[in-house]
């Protein structure tokens, strides 16, 4: 059975031995041969050779492996992780349609089951932060079996909790009617949720489905409420060009004026999707200091288009990556998403130079750092950083060898098979490419009999 754990989070010491790290350096990020890695209460303290030697503290032997920064992933619905292949072929609008049956219908149990393979998953993948992106819903239950999930897998977490305040059973112009909170009930839940997990890896966030699910008054109160909180916006915006088109039809400017009028355009606003951002709204989105959710397999997937990435990047809008949900995905694999990531810029483009590995890891790891309330820096490992780590092993992997160059092995040919053991909070929560918190096979018993 899955173990009960307490939603306190205990940082952990530990030593990772002879391990190869990602570092961030005065040049930028080098991979250093032969660290120690000492961690004290959560945090690195020490990256050099023989650092560890003598410290009475548990060790781990990284040699032969690659340690580098866990992954943040700035987007998913991990609901969806039992919906996979669900609406394929369906544009947009017709998937939302069949997903958001689910949506409606789902029990605890089942988004207990869908949260703890979902992310199980990403853990597989080097992912030690997630960002989950809940749909509106009524239901306390729902959510309150999302975070337990969430809390026994011990992965970092800002938990996005749904929220509109305009009704359409089309979807077109507002959310499905059945999934509509008064705001304040909402609020008051999150100042709920907000007390009790206090001390532990998970932070919540506002979510809102698209700019056309909030009037503007319920605009001038979630940007009221997290000015005063200091909570992340994560918004789906401009995926397809239906945003656009709706806010002109209904609100006579564009969906990002239609937004910065409504004050949710910010340092802690994480804007999702983006592949129909023109130039004016990258400049909107430097100036108010934006950050962007990159999810290129789900773009692809659906049909939705190419997010302009590099446009944004030389914009100044800063950029993380995100896998989306595993109905549209259909995977939480991050190092799929991070190779498809530069490849479909790459195809896009027409230029083989584009999103090389260091912009990548950039974009996976700190690229939407202070949106996400996260500490930032340069690229790679820095002494100070939490213990959120990730140690790659290639030689599980025939398929990853000979590595003559780290970085582009990762890029290029990295999949879930090399993710050997992952930190958060110096905590080992996957050993071996297992989760030491979570009964597997009682998972896969559990999963194999939904209905």
């Amino acid at each position: 059975m899955v173990r009960a754990v307490s939603s306190t989070a205990v940082p952990v010491s530990v030593v990772i031995d002879d391990v190869t790290v990602y570092a961030a350096t005065p040049d930028g990020p080098r991979w250093l041969p032969g660290q120690d890695v000492v961690i004290r209460d959560g945090l690195v303290t020490a990256v050099a050779p023989g650092v560890g030697t003598g410290l009475a503290l548990p060790h781990t032997d990284g040699g032969g492996g690659h340690l580098i920064p866990g992954f943040v992933n700035t987007h998913t619905h991990l609901q969806q992780s039992v919906l996979r292949g669900a609406g394929e072929g369906l544009p947009l609008l017709e998937w939302l349609h069949c997903v958001g049956e689910f949506t409606v219908a789902a029990t605890p149990e089942q988004t207990y089951l869908a949260a703890l393979a979902g992310g199980l998953e990403l853990l597989r993948s080097g992912v030690t932060t997630l960002v989950e992106h809940m749909w509106p819903n009524p239901s306390e239950a729902v959510h309150d079996a999302a975070l337990r999930a969430l809390q026994e897998l011990g992965i970092r977490v800002v938990f996005g909790r749904g929220l509109a305040d305009r009704a359409d059973p089309t979807r077109k112009w507002g959310m499905d009617p059945r999934l509509v909170q008064p705001l304040p009930e909402v609020f008051a839940h999150l100042a709920d949720l907000d007390a009790r997990l206090r001390d532990s890896r998970i932070t919540t966030a506002l979510t809102v489905p698209n700019p056309r699910c909030l009037t503007p008054d319920g605009m001038a109160a979630v940007a009221e409420y997290a000015a005063a909180t200091g909570k992340t916006i994560s918004i789906h915006l401009l995926e397809t060009s239906t945003d656009e088109d709706m806010c002109r039809l209904h609100a006579a400017r564009s969906a990002v004026d239609y937004l910065d009028a409504g004050g949710l355009l910010g340092e802690r606003t994480l804007a999702v999707h983006c592949c129909q951002l023109d130039e004016r709204g990258r400049e909107t989105f430097a100036a108010r200091g934006v950050s962007v959710s990159y999810n290129p397999l789900s773009n692809m997937r659906l049909g939705s288009g190419v997010a302009p990435i590099p446009e944004m990047l030389a914009a100044g809008v800063r950029v993380g990556l995100g896998v989306d949900g595993a109905a549209s995905n259909d995977t939480q694999d991050m190092l799929l998403a991070l190779r498809m990531g530069a490849y479909l810029q790459r195809a896009h483009h027409r230029r083989a130079d584009l999103l090389p590995f260091d912009d990548m890891m950039r974009l996976s790891t700190r690229g939407a750092a202070r949106a996400l309330g996260l500490p930032d820096g340069p690229t790679g490992l820095a002494v100070g950083d939490p213990a959120d780590l990730t140690l790659i092993r290639f030689d599980r992997d025939f398929a990853c060898l000979p590595v003559r160059d780290p970085g582009a092995s990762l890029l290029t040919t990295g999949s879930p098979r090399v993710v050997d053991s992952v930190w958060v909070d110096g905590e080992a929560v996957l050993r071996d490419g297992r989760s030491t918190r979570v009964d597997e096979r009682d998972l896969v018993r559990r999963l194999n009999g939904m209905r």
